[in-house]
């Protein structure tokens, strides 16, 4: 036997779920023993919103119906909201503002843009998605309007970046990127 066999829907997710029993029992052994061996110090926290963000990966994985950009999207959110937790539970420094959400914002708006380029012909299934990863990219503007940001020269270049993905978008597929808005909302 050349290919390992396919394992029917039900062990699947049979197995998926003693791995998730799994993981709370061992999120749990990680609280306790956080607060016996060093209280003063919260790195269970860190641990388990690890594993949160791992659990998050692999389930929208294994899903069946999910396209590049959605995953792009999901994985662009969730690594920015753990990025932002390890800061703030380390002292918030500020680095995940300053250095990592704009790097993420980047890297998924290069994401999108070589998705546009490669499949602009059937863009319209990530058209949606990209609407949404625009959005989340302005974040970066939001923190330099507040004041938030030392160091603003990567959050100005997420929003080019951006920027730059959005027309790029526009040019190639705006009347398919229209009509998916309209059926999506319904206006």
């Amino acid at each position: 036997m050349l290919y390992p066999q396919k394992l029917n829907r039900e062990k699947g997710d049979l197995i998926v779920k003693i791995f998730i029993g799994i993981s709370i029992i061992v999120a749990l052994l990680l609280v306790v023993i956080n607060s016996i061996v060093t209280p003063d110090i919260q790195w269970a926290g860190l641990a388990n919103a690890g594993i949160i963000y791992i659990w998050i990966t692999v389930i929208y994985s294994i899903r069946r119906n999910s396209n590049i950009a959605t995953h792009v999207l999901i994985q662009a959110i969730s690594i920015s909201l753990l990025t932002f937790y390890i800061d703030y539970k380390t002292g918030f420094k500020r680095w995940s503002i300053n250095i990592s959400i704009p790097i993420i914002i980047m890297v998924a708006n290069i994401t999108m843009l070589i998705l546009t380029i490669i499949s602009h012909k059937r863009y319209i299934r990530y058209a949606i998605c990209q609407l949404l990863i625009c959005l989340l990219s302005l974040i970066p503007i939001f923190f330099i309007y507040e004041n938030l940001i030392a160091n603003k020269i990567l959050s100005y270049i997420a929003t080019a970046v951006c920027f730059l993905n959005f027309l790029l978008t526009i040019c190639l597929s705006a009347r398919e990127v229209k009509e998916a808005v309209s059926r999506k909302f319904h206006v």
